[in-house]
C-alpha cells in the first residue's frame, strides 16, 4: 500500500463533495500564488459530479485553472456518458475558465489519434497539482482494469477491451497519474467495501498502483467503510 496514504471517512457523499471541494479551492489557491496556474485532472463519475457542481458555484481566480481528464471513452463528442461533457454540464460551462485552457480528450477522432494527441498535453502538463480519482468495484481507477497489460513507461494507453462499456477508451497511466503533487480518490457506497479490504491487504489492484509526489487521500463515506479509518 501507497506509503504516504492518508485516510478521511464521512458520512455521506455529500460531506465527501463539500469536504473536497473545500480542498480543491486551497491547493488551487497556494498554486496559483505560487507559480501561477492550478493543473487539475477531473475523474467521471456521480461523486465527482457533485464536487463540480459545488465548485460551480465557488469565487476562485478560473482564469489560472488548467482543466485535463483521466480518461474518456470513446463515443461521439456530445454523448452524455463522455466524462467532458458530465464535466462541462456540471462545472466547465458554468465557471469563466479560458475554453483554451481546457483539454478534452479527443476520442471522437478515434482511438488511436486522440491518445497520441493528449499524450503531447499531459507531457507538457505534468507534473500537475491535482488529480481526482473513483474506484470501480474491482479496484480500477480511471480506465486502467485488473489484470491489463500495459506499457509502463507511456503517459496515455489505448484500451480496446474495457470490461465496462463501451469498450474502448483512452486513459492516463499509472505513471501520468502519479506526477501529481496531490491525489484525491472519492470512494462511496457498500459494493466498493470488498476492493478496499482487497486493497488494504496488498492486492495488486490498479488503485494501489497509483501514487502522489506529495499528499494521498482517500475520502470514503460510511457506506464504503468497512473499518473505522477517521483521521484526527
Amino acid at each position: 500500500m501507497q506509503e504516504n496514504l492518508q485516510w478521511h471517512q464521512c458520512k455521506t457523499a455529500d460531506l465527501i463533495a463539500q469536504n473536497v471541494c473545500e480542498r480543491i479551492l486551497a491547493i488551487a489557491q497556494d498554486a496559483i500564488a505560487e507559480y501561477g496556474k492550478f493543473k487539475f485532472v477531473l475523474a467521471g463519475g456521480k461523486t465527482p459530479e457533485k464536487v463540480y457542481c459545488l465548485l460551480s458555484q465557488s469565487d476562485a481566480d478560473w482564469s489560472k485553472w488548467f482543466i485535463y481528464h483521466g480518461d474518456e471513452r470513446c463515443l461521439p463528442v456530445d454523448d452524455v456518458n463522455r466524462n467532458s461533457v458530465m464535466a462541462t454540464n456540471a462545472f466547465l460551462n458554468v465557471v469563466a475558465i479560458p475554453k483554451n485552457q481546457i483539454f478534452d480528450i479527443p476520442t471522437e477522432l478515434g482511438i488511436e489519434e486522440s491518445a497520441a494527441a493528449y499524450c503531447s498535453i499531459v507531457n507538457a502538463a505534468m507534473p500537475f497539482d491535482l488529480v481526482l480519482l473513483g474506484m470501480g468495484e474491482d479496484g480500477h481507477v480511471a480506465s486502467l482494469f485488473p489484470n491489463h497489460v500495459h506499457d509502463e513507461n507511456a503517459f496515455i494507453h489505448s484500451i480496446y477491451h474495457s470490461p465496462k462499456p463501451p469498450a474502448e477508451r483512452v486513459t492516463l497511466s499509472t505513471k501520468a497519474l502519479s506526477n501529481t503533487q496531490n491525489l484525491f480518490f472519492l470512494i462511496q457506497g457498500a459494493n466498493k467495501r470488498e476492493a478496499l479490504k482487497q486493497w488494504r491487504d496488498g492486492e495488486d489492484l490498479p488503485v494501489a498502483n497509483v501514487n502522489a509526489l506529495r499528499h494521498l487521500v482517500v475520502f470514503l463515506d460510511d457506506a464504503a467503510a468497512d473499518i473505522d479509518c477517521v483521521l484526527p
